[in-house]
Parts: C-alpha cells; sequence; structure tokens
C-alpha cells in the first residue's frame, strides 16, 4: 500500500492567520483537488493531518469542522476523488499533547492505521512544523510554496535542511511524485 499524507490548510485548501472555520471558508487552491484525485488513480491512500487548535481556541466547533471535511469529500466525490482518512490535532500548543506537529503523533498513528512503515510514508505540508513532524516520524517530507511554504522554505534553507523537496503547490508535488 503507497500512503500520502496531506497538510490540509495551506496545502489542500486557502489558508489564513484568522483560521478557516467554515465551510464556506474553505476554499481549495487550484489544482489541490485534481491532485489528490490523480494519486488516488495511481493508487495511493491519501490521508490528511492537520493542527486544528482553532477548536482548542474556541474559533469553530466539531460541527463546523466537520462541515468543513463534508465540503472537502463533496468536492472530491465531484471529480473522482477522496481522502481516505483525517487525522488532526484538536490541542493548543501548549495543551502538550503528542499529536501537534512538529510532534510525530499524527503520522504515526496514520501509518499503524494503514499498517504500513512509516518511512514508507510521504507527507506533503507548507511549514516548518510539517517537515519538523515528518523527520520525527522519521518519514520523508516534502514542501510546498503555497500557504506558508514559501516563509519555510527560507527557514529550512538557514538551518540547511535542503534535502526536502520543494515544489510550487502540491498539483506540481504530485505531478513529480508520479513521473517517478
Amino acid at each position: 500500500m503507497k500512503v500520502i499524507v496531506i497538510d490540509r490548510d495551506g496545502v489542500i485548501n486557502h489558508d489564513s492567520d484568522a483560521y478557516i472555520k467554515s465551510a464556506e471558508e474553505w476554499v481549495p487552491i487550484d489544482g489541490s483537488l485534481d491532485a489528490i484525485a490523480r494519486l488516488n488513480h495511481s493508487g495511493y491512500t491519501v490521508a490528511v493531518a492537520s493542527n486544528q487548535s482553532g477548536l482548542a481556541r474556541g474559533h469553530f466547533d466539531i460541527e463546523a469542522l466537520n462541515a468543513m471535511h463534508k465540503k472537502m469529500d463533496d468536492m472530491l466525490a465531484e471529480i473522482g476523488g477522496r481522502v481516505d482518512a483525517v487525522f488532526y490535532c484538536p490541542h493548543g500548543p501548549d495543551d502538550g499533547c503528542s499529536c501537534r506537529k512538529p510532534k510525530p503523533g499524527m503520522l504515526l498513528q496514520i501509518g499503524q492505521r494503514f499498517n504500513v512503515p512509516i518511512k514508507d510514508v510521504i507527507f506533503i505540508g507548507d511549514s516548518v512544523s510539517d517537515i519538523k513532524a515528518a523527520s520525527n516520524a522519521l518519514t520523508q517530507a516534502i514542501l510546498v510554496r503555497t500557504g506558508k511554504g514559501v516563509k519555510a522554505e527560507k527557514i529550512l534553507q538557514a538551518e540547511h535542511e535542503e534535502s526536502v523537496p520543494v515544489f510550487d503547490d502540491l498539483a506540481s508535488a504530485v505531478t513529480s511524485l508520479l513521473q517517478q
């Protein structure tokens, strides 16, 4: 089984410093849903791993989060795509959980859920915490420049982390993966 994990905000959909709080605010990045469908059609299992501290901060509730994911699922279904599982961390940054990226908890849970060695999983994200979560889980990381990606790329370069492949967006990352 080939498993790809994708961060949500800033990779699949547009991000906001004010949080994505409703299905109306959840707007896919051009090409991202098609990229997920292409992964599905190429035999990949697709999971989402997303920090959702807006829950802990009271910016939205679980019903709103479920509505965002239903919108994503419905839009993917229209083009023959799907996300096989959504994992999210509902905690705030100071809650001390093991699932909030950059900790590896969500990625390890995904490996267990799909019974695949975590080293064989690819994680696509747009932030330093995404890349560090992949590193902490000992899995492969890809950075995209959408969302917080341009800033993250500069930070990773300053930290001499040039080994992480960088792409303009999810669509270009998926195109490269599928050509390999």
